[in-house]
C-alpha cells in the first residue's frame, strides 16, 4: 500500500519554531499513526515564523505544490492578530486559502483538517500586555475559522485550550517563552492521530 501524504500550511506553530523536527505536531502526528499500522509519509511543510494569511499566499505559490495529499493541515492567523490587522481581511484571506487547502487534498474537504490558534497571551513573552484583549481577539479570529471550516465541510480541532494551560504550566511553553514545547504539540498530534483515520477511510 502507498503511504499517505501529508500537506501542512501555516506559521510557526506549524514548522515549530524552537523545538526539534520531530516534536513538531505534523512529525508527531505521522508517528502516531505509523504507531498504529497506518503508513504515512514524512509531512510536507509549507510554513515560516511569522507568517500571516497573505504571506502564507505568498509562500504557498513560491512551493509550487503540485499534485494532491490525502492530508492537508491549516493553520493560520495569528500574525494577523498580533500584527493587528483586520479581522475581515482574514475571513477573506483564510476563506481562499482553505479552499486552496482542499485542492491540494484532491477536493476532498473530509480530509482537510484545520487548527485553531493558540492562545499566546498566557506565555512568558506577553507578561507585559493585556492579555484579556489578546484572548479575546484570538477567541474572535478562531470563532471565523471555525464558522468557515463548518460551511466548506471541513473539520476543526480546537486546540487553544490546550495553550491557555501554559498559564499555569511553563512546560507546555518552549525556551523562547513563547511558543507551544513538544509537550504540548503532542496533545495536538494525539488529537489529530485519533480523528484522521476515519477520514482516510
Amino acid at each position: 500500500m502507498v503511504p499517505y501524504s501529508f500537506l501542512a500550511l501555516g506559521d510557526s506553530y506549524t514548522i515549530g519554531e524552537c523545538v526539534a523536527e520531530t516534536e513538531r505536531f505534523p512529525e508527531q502526528t505521522v508517528e502516531l499513526l505509523r504507531s498504529k499500522g497506518i503508513a504515512v509519509q514524512t509531512p510536507r511543510i509549507v510554513a515560516t515564523t511569522g507568517w500571516t494569511t497573505d504571506e502564507l499566499e505568498q509562500g504557498i505559490r513560491d512551493a509550487h505544490i503540485t499534485g494532491t495529499y490525502d492530508i492537508v493541515t491549516l493553520l493560520i492567523g495569528v500574525n494577523n492578530q498580533y500584527r493587528g490587522r483586520d479581522l475581515t481581511e482574514y475571513r477573506e484571506q483564510f476563506t481562499a486559502l482553505l479552499q486552496q487547502a482542499i485542492g491540494f487534498a484532491g477536493n476532498r474537504p473530509s480530509h482537510v483538517v484545520v487548527l485553531s490558534i493558540p492562545d499566546w497571551g498566557v506565555t512568558p513573552f506577553a507578561a507585559d500586555r493585556d492579555r484579556a484583549a489578546i484572548a479575546t481577539q484570538i477567541d474572535a479570529y478562531n470563532a471565523a475559522n471555525k464558522d468557515i471550516a463548518a460551511s466548506i465541510g471541513v473539520h476543526w480541532l480546537n486546540i487553544t485550550p490546550y495553550t491557555r494551560e501554559a498559564a499555569h504550566d511553563i512546560t507546555l511553553v518552549a525556551s523562547d517563552g513563547l511558543h507551544p514545547s513538544g509537550k504540548d504539540y503532542a496533545r495536538w498530534a494525539a488529537d489529530l492521530a485519533a480523528w484522521l483515520p476515519q477520514a482516510l477511510h
